[in-house]
């Protein structure tokens, strides 16, 4: 089936750096509660500018079946799964009893940027991209959308009409980040959670998990 997905990546966007798959052949040939999406790859496309959509997706393509980006690749030169939010990820996949290998993980956007900020046509790479995303939510079976940060949280429980805030958890430290979970009509749950990227999943204090189960547990009781 990821080759039906791989499909839809738009042409206009393979030749550019960037990243689509971060899991491979098995978590998206196979039925999923779960869902993972950041906004898009980081790095610098200057420095990066030969990985590309197009080659990326076709190393995955061909690959192991069974990888994840968040525990099997090298990152800025670290042990594979050591670096950034690559712990954090797997933290909570882990307490979920979750394998990174077997739950299907992207990216709203496939363009690679340095920063969030540097994404000066959001809008329009993201409407280019949601066909894809769609198709892995209905084919999959997607239940529970995790959305890394607040901007790919609002797009998505847009696209999927989510407008009802229906748990939270706030961080339990002088910051009090709030993580929030949204259902639509379907009783799909899209979690909008802080990004792993400056919000440390490994400790309590700062762990979504707890609320991504709660999520995953409401899915199973409406599908009974």
């Amino acid at each position: 089936m990821i080759d039906r997905f791989s499909a839809l990546i738009p042409p206009s966007i393979r030749s550019t750096s960037g990243k689509v798959f971060y899991s491979g052949r098995t978590a998206f040939s196979s039925p999923s509660k779960l869902y993972i999406l950041g906004l898009n790859p980081g790095g610098s496309p200057q420095e990066k500018v030969s990985e590309t959509v197009e080659s990326d997706t076709q190393r995955v393509l061909n690959g192991s079946a069974d990888w994840s980006a968040y525990q099997d690749e090298e990152w800025e030169g670290k042990p594979p799964g050591t670096h950034g939010m690559q712990p954090r990820v797997r933290c909570l996949l882990r307490q979920l009893n979750l394998d990174p290998q077997k739950v299907p993980a992207s990216n709203l956007i496939f363009v690679r940027s340095a920063r969030e900020s540097d994404i000066k046509n959001f809008r329009e790479l993201a409407e280019l991209c949601w066909p894809f995303h769609q198709n892995v939510i209905e084919h999959l079976g997607v239940r529970v959308v995790l959305c890394f940060g607040n901007r790919c949280g609002r797009w998505v429980c847009k696209q999927l009409d989510a407008a009802k805030p229906v748990d939270e958890f706030v961080e339990n430290n002088n910051r009090k980040w709030k993580n929030t979970a949204f259902t639509n009509p379907n009783g799909m749950a899209i979690v909008v959670a802080k990004h792993p990227s400056i919000a440390d999943w490994t400790k309590s204090a700062t762990d979504p998990t707890p609320l991504v189960r709660r999520m995953l547990e409401r899915s199973e009781i409406r599908s009974l």
